[in-house]
């Protein structure tokens, strides 16, 4: 009784599959049903009673006659029950189609969904489960290699997974805050169904932030919550487990590439080419180089890192594919600084940007070392090398201006002379140039060396008592320049008393810049005494020049035989009042410019012609033979009075 009630629930069965089995799917949905609500059903018994029905009608209705069963498809039996003979029968449908199919329709409703399939975490899961389903029939298709209709199947379907994965992927990564579940206490769902993703920011409670100038660069931007990191972690997985771990990290840089460019443009820095940067005043630059340094330490030692942790959160176990991901996202901006760095290093080499290049230099020598486990990777090498080199080419830049400098001096004309004697604008602009120079002192010198980039590795030693290094021999260098310089501006002077004013002036003004700064710890005291003693040799030769007819005019000889008449001391001192009134007519509006050293000259005129004078007044004054005949313009008071007045720029 139990076997006739066991075939009549077969038969009522097969009944309900011919009756409503329009289709194979519905065909074999039905008989799952069934499966599933009865032990004696099970998929082999039901698949061979259908099998068996199937022969049976096939050979009772002679071919197809008006009995023939059309309502529903011929359902073939599993392999177990496959009979051979049974010709024009469809072939049997295996396990593993029947797989594909199942798949089939999973995967097809998550990717006809309108919305994000990750707003909700069942569904995310599900489809996750779905995917590792079918990428292990996909693998399995493909070891067993007989079945090249099922497989191409299979992967066409796994194409359109991997599509509806990297949009959600994508949207995790732009959007973040549209994936559910919110955080607690945050802006939650208002029971709106707005799934306008472009509405307002499109960001949430958490905003993805952006990289704005700061000064402190020990920050990490998550970008991330940790939440959608392990979401797009999953999805990377699988599409990486896929054979799709290009298009994941094509994907990824593409939805991090907005990001980056819009922190760098809020950061005021513009996309130039050499052409335009080669063409721009000094102004300008100098007002792009200020945006540049900040923009550039931001870029590298913040955004860039934080991506790179990012990528590498995103694509953990996952290599090659983040380090991939990672350069594709930030290489464009990256690069748009590095190119404007040497932009500049290849435009004008004009001394007076040396200060900005030197500021650039050291932006990115500094960074260096900070760069090595951020692009450690292969792929990222090539990054780490373009700011190597731009490092390099900014150290030749500062090279290339000193040379400038020394053509500059140079070529400054001897054609005008500077008035009264004084400091001349080339002095004063060297001076201070390579004084301010000696502000970068340690980065000038590692130019100088050769060792581009060497304080982001071994620092160079810079020793306080060695002028020899190869920022001191080049300075001293620009000072033998210099003096060669000023020597031929020297013989513009018509007066020779002029011109060693000039070069005392001159000479002067180079000492105390070189003793108040790092200049003279460079140039060595040996240097040093040689230009003081060079001031002295002009003091002497001005002495001579300026009062040497003057001392003559004055020696009288002593008292007793061979002492001059009173006649001739008289003319004498008609000879003195014409060249002393001569000399201080045009010496006193000569210039010396250092108090010290104007003192020091009138001091030394003082000893010169005072004692003389006053010993010839004396002996006039003494002489029985002058009489009223004496008449004494200057009285020694007077000379010396003159005297103090001498070298003020103006007749007193």
């Amino acid at each position: 009784m139990a076997e006739d009630g066991e075939e009549k629930l077969l038969a009522t069965v097969q009944h309900i599959v011919q009756t409503l089995g329009s289709s194979d799917t519905m065909t074999e949905d039905i008989l799952k049903v069934f499966s599933n609500y009865d032990g004696r059903l099970s998929l082999d018994k039901l698949y061979a009673a259908r099998a068996a029905a199937v022969a049976a009608t096939d050979g009772g209705s002679g071919g197809g006659g008006e009995h023939s069963m059309q309502a529903s498809p011929t359902l073939p039996p599993p392999p177990a029950a496959v009979m051979s003979g049974t010709s024009g029968r469809p072939p049997p449908v295996t396990s593993m189609e029947r797989t594909v199919r199942t798949l089939d329709r999973q995967i097809s409703q998550f990717v006809a969904m309108d919305g994000l399939i990750w707003a909700d975490s069942a569904d995310a899961d599900a489809f996750l489960e779905a995917v590792d389903d079918l990428i292990g029939t996909v693998q399995e298709l493909d070891a067993a290699g007989t079945n090249r209709v099922l497989l191409d199947r299979a992967d066409e379907l796994l194409s359109r997974c991997m599509s509806r994965l990297e949009d959600e992927f994508r949207a995790l990564i732009e959007r973040p805050d549209d994936a559910a579940p919110m955080a607690p206490g945050g802006f939650g769902s208002d029971g709106s169904d707005e799934e306008d993703y472009g509405v307002g920011d499109g960001y949430g409670d958490e905003p993805i932030p952006i990289a704005k100038p700061v000064t402190d660069y020990d920050v990490v931007i998550d970008a991330l919550s940790p939440g959608s990191v392990a979401n797009v972690h999953q999805i990377a997985r699988r599409m990486v487990d896929a054979g799709f771990g290009r298009e994941c990290a094509e994907a990824y840089a593409a939805a991090r590439r907005g990001f980056v460019d819009e922190s760098v443009a809020r950061l005021g820095v513009r996309s130039r080419t050499a052409e335009e940067i080669h063409a721009s005043s000094w102004e300008e630059l100098e007002f792009d180089i200020a945006r540049w340094i900040p923009a550039f330490n931001m870029v590298f030692r913040i955004l860039i890192p934080s991506e790179r942790r990012l990528c590498d959160r995103v694509f953990d176990g996952l290599a090659p594919f983040g380090d991939l991901a990672f350069v594709a996202a930030v290489r464009t901006q990256a690069l748009q600084l590095i190119s404007f760095g040497d932009a500049i290093s290849s435009s004008s080499r004009a001394p007076d940007r040396l200060f900005r290049v030197v500021d650039m230099y050291e932006a990115v020598r500094d960074l260096l070392p900070d760069l090595d486990p951020v692009f450690s990777d292969p792929y990222s090498a090539a990054l780490r090398a373009e700011v190597t080199a731009v490092c390099n080419t900014l150290g030749s830049s500062i090279k290339g201006i000193f040379m400038e400098l020394e053509n500059l001096i140079r070529r400054d004309p001897a054609r005008v002379a500077a008035p009264g004697g004084g400091i001349h604008p080339i002095t004063r602009y060297v001076m201070n140039y390579l004084r301010a120079a000696c502000g970068s002192r340690q980065t000038l010198e590692e130019v100088m060396e050769g060792d581009f980039g060497a304080v982001g590795g071994a620092a160079v030693a810079v020793d306080p008592d060695r002028p020899t290094s190869s920022l001191a021999v080049h300075i001293a260098w620009i000072m033998d320049v210099l003096h060669k310089n000023l020597d031929a501006k020297s013989k513009i002077y018509r007066d020779p008393s002029l011109a060693c004013i000039f070069l005392m002036n001159n000479g002067k003004y180079i000492i105390q810049k070189a003793n108040d700064s790092e200049l003279g710890v460079l140039l060595g005291d040996e240097w040093i005494k040689q230009m003081t003693n060079r001031v002295r040799r002009w003091s002497v030769d001005y002495q001579r020049t300026a009062w040497g007819k003057v001392t003559t005019v004055l020696q009288t000889g002593g008292p007793g035989v061979g002492a001059l008449p009173a006649k001739a001391m008289m003319q004498k001192l008609r000879m003195f009042n014409t060249y002393f009134q001569e000399i201080y007519e045009e010496q006193s509006e000569w210039v010396i410019a250092d108090d010290q050293l104007r003192v020091d000259v009138r001091a030394a005129v003082e000893d010169a012609v005072m004692p003389a004078y006053a010993a010839l007044i004396h002996r006039l004054k003494t002489s029985p033979d002058t009489g009223r005949d004496l008449y004494i313009q200057y009285t020694p008071e007077d000379v010396d009075a003159r005297i103090q007045h001498l070298f003020e720029g103006a007749a007193k």
